[in-house]
């Protein structure tokens, strides 16, 4: 199983280490220069009873897939990269998935410890929008663009709470901010623009910790940011 995330993983810029049950089994994807990748589901119970249903994408070359089934239980590491997809409306729409590195699947009788942390640095590309809720709580939602290779860049929403929340709502627009927290989804119904509903999951990180660098992207301004998250 994958190491506790440490401090000196920073420099990665985009980490995720998430150990859970498959609730799906694999679906091919796409391919790339002859490799091929399979998205499957993962669920990581948490404390409270609920559970984080993640969608997950892991090359053919990183598992036997077709050994994999319904209820075992796995431990990757990896990024969480987004891309754009075409909605039913014609406008773009922000999909989320935790790009799998390295994964092993934990044998009966291993001992288990289901773990959903993921940590980014990366720059807010949005302005921050803070909210209280009906209860009192505190929100703010962050926008971040995290750097990878091959000049890509990944749009990972991201919320924030309480003094947190309150410490980033007069964030700027390039402003170099690192995180650490979990990933979680929700279930929403959206209304579309023909009158029916749909029922959608949206994928946010939980931010348990946070830090404003100081450093500053000039270059990024807000026009520049993906398509909607929901």
């Amino acid at each position: 199983m994958a190491n506790k995330l440490e401090y000196n993983d920073y420099i990665q810029k985009n980490i995720v280490l998430i150990c859970g049950i498959i609730k799906s089994l694999p679906q091919f994807s796409h391919t790339v220069i002859g490799e091929s990748f399979y998205n499957l589901m993962v669920a990581i119970p948490r404390h409270s009873g609920a559970e984080d249903l993640l969608p997950v994408t892991i090359s053919e070359r990183m598992l036997d897939l077709n050994s994999l089934s319904v209820g075992q239980t796995i431990s990757l590491t990896g990024q969480f990269r987004s891309y754009n997809q075409v909605n039913e409306s014609g406008k773009l729409r922000l999909i989320l998935t935790v790009f799998a590195k390295d994964a092993a699947i934990i044998e009966p009788g291993e001992s288990i410890r289901y773990e959903n942390e993921i940590l980014l640095d990366g720059y807010i590309c949005k302005a921050p929008t803070y909210r209280p809720t009906p209860s009192g709580r505190e929100i703010s939602d962050v926008m971040l663009a995290v750097n990878r290779s091959y000049n890509k860049t990944d749009y990972i929403p991201a919320i924030l709470w309480g003094r947190n929340a309150r410490y980033s709502a007069g964030s700027q627009i390039g402003e170099r901010m690192v995180v650490v927290g979990r990933i979680q989804s929700r279930s929403y119904e959206k209304a579309l623009e023909s009158g029916e509903t749909v029922k959608r999951t949206a994928y946010e990180v939980s931010v348990s910790s946070m830090a404003i660098t100081g450093q500053n992207n000039c270059k990024l301004e807000e026009q520049d940011s993906p398509g909607s998250a929901a």
